[in-house]
């Protein structure tokens, strides 16, 4: 019996079951790139660079080990442009007696892989993932019957579960988490160690070429290219930021600094989220550094934190809630981006710096990514599926799965309280404390209203009035309220006044 196994994009994996259960002597492994994955929304040029090329140096590697690889380029003669018409050709021109996939993360192509079978005539085995550390039936288990959803009980859980940084039946440190000390900006004059980069090899470098001619009205920029494309190459990064940057990682996890996009970050979720790497490997590193007295406990349990929590609860959440997730919108916000998300050309220096590392790089860390442009997005009241769009096309390791709780539930809060016990807002106060970004602004964030305002500042207070009905009952939001009743009506008149006047602008496309 021959079977027709085909590999996504972000199954990069060696020990994925299809291929540890395929029989190299039958079986052939089909891998495309596509039009309508490429394009269903016009993701960054350099996202695209980096899937192709690390697909192509995939399928090399099986060739390599002697798997009979078909792989499609997207100007091949044969490429039909979608996968169900790539798996379609196959079976018409080869003999195979079924088709096996791993399940694909996005509930779009479950959905439509669901009625393959019935489609192509042939027996379809959709196979789970194994690749993450908590199903998503253990994690609907999990949620059953809980008036609330928070990520800290089912990452304790998860420690239990998996023995991670675990005595006995207590964390290490007496303490599940140790968020209190990894809130420091970056000292001026900080020498960061430079991030892991790599050469651009024949095979990345006729990608580029073909995404500069076929993609080039996509958002972003493709020089300099530097990912790695390779598991050896993921797994250096790996290791690199093991010894140079997790012990100073957590202390400054939070921190940006103008000009320097990258800092004591790990970088490591391009390979993670495309299968290079494993989430079980990156732990494990972590924790082993831990152990040998080169990495502080704060910094080595907020990494695992990251992957072991909320890696694993948003993949749950997402596959708990959708299809409803991607519609929610609590604050029925409707507001169109405004065009200086694609150009990064605004006066507010800390948005025109995370859009434009984002133009750059297709990365930006998760505090610019949630508490500068999302908090923007949420104070101006950006439509919910605007801004989803936004980020999965932006982000070189933004899937659909990952994406869209961060997005709806983290920053939008547009699920209504699923997912994040409050709203993700902050005055300019909370930027300039874990930035210098306010230094060169054309906005001065010690003023509250006016033209000169940092706009981050009477948006707040905006949002605050605005959503009263709706927040002033959450036990988190209580202080925000009582502040806001203490203040004289003067002053909440101005900043309504200014944040008309911005959104207002802001509406008109104007330049802010």
């Amino acid at each position: 019996m021959a079977s027709l196994i085909l590999i996504l994009g972000d199954q990069l994996t060696y020990n994925l079951p299809v291929l540890e259960n395929a029989t190299k002597t039958k079986d052939t492994i089909l891998m495309a790139e596509v039009r309508e994955e490429a394009t269903y929304v016009k993701h960054h040029k350099k996202k695209i660079v980096f899937l192709f090329s690390a697909m192509r140096h995939f399928a090399k590697a099986l060739r390599e080990d002697n798997f009979n690889v078909s792989y499609i380029e997207y100007n091949d003669e044969t490429n039909q442009g979608s996968l169900l018409g790539q798996v379609k050709h196959a079976l018409a021109h080869g003999k195979f007696d079924n088709v096996k996939v791993t399940s694909p993360g996005e509930y779009r192509l479950l959905k439509s892989m669901q009625q393959w079978e019935h489609t192509l005539g042939v027996p379809v085995n959709i196979i789970n993932d194994s690749r993450f550390l908590a199903s998503p039936q253990e994690f609907s288990d999990w949620a059953h019957d809980r008036k609330q959803l928070r990520m800290e009980f089912f990452y304790r859980e998860m420690r239990r579960k998996h023995g991670i940084l675990m005595e006995d039946k207590n964390p290490i440190g007496g303490k599940w988490n140790y968020d209190s000390q990894n809130r420091e900006p970056m000292p001026a004059g900080t020498n960061v160690p430079t991030h892991t980069q790599f050469e651009i090899d024949a095979i990345t470098q006729d990608v580029i070429d073909l995404v500069e001619n076929e993609f080039g009205d996509h958002f972003g920029d493709i020089s300099p290219f530097h990912f790695a494309v390779t598991r050896n190459d993921a797994l250096t990064v790996l290791s690199d930021f093991i010894e140079e940057r997790l012990p100073h990682f957590g202390q400054y996890q939070d921190a940006m600094v103008e000009g320097k996009p990258w800092l004591y970050h790990s970088h490591i979720a391009f390979y993670l989220n495309c299968g290079l790497l494993s989430p079980k490997e990156a732990i494990s590193a972590a924790e082993s550094a831990y152990y040998a007295g080169t990495a502080p406990l704060n910094s080595v349990e907020g990494f695992i934190r990251q992957i072991l929590g909320w890696r694993e609860f948003v993949r749950g959440f997402y596959w708990h809630f959708m299809p409803g997730l991607k519609s929610d919108n609590y604050f029925n916000n409707d507001r169109s981006l405004p065009d200086f998300f694609w150009d990064g050309q605004t006066n507010m220096n800390c948005m025109r710096q995370c859009i434009k590392e984002t133009q750059a790089n297709a990365y930006a860390h998760h505090i610019q990514r949630l508490m500068v442009i999302g908090n923007f997005c949420l104070l101006t009241g950006l439509s919910p599926h605007e801004v989803q769009q936004w980020y999965l096309l932006v982000y070189a390791d933004a899937y659909e799965w990952v994406e869209l709780p961060n997005v709806a539930g983290m920053i939008l809060y547009s699920d209504g309280g699923q997912l994040a016990s409050k709203p993700y807002v902050a005055s300019g106060s909370y930027i300039n404390k874990m930035s210098n970004y306010c230094k060169n602004c054309g906005y001065q964030v010690s003023k509250k209203t006016g033209p000169k305002a940092c706009p981050f500042n009477y948006l707040y207070w905006h949002f605050i009035d605005e959503q009263k009905e709706k927040l002033s009952g959450n036990p988190r939001m209580a202080m925000m309220y009582k502040t806001y009743a203490r203040m004289k009506d003067e002053n909440i008149n101005a900043m309504k006044d200014s944040a008309t006047i911005f959104l207002t602008k802001l509406s008109d496309n104007e330049e802010v």
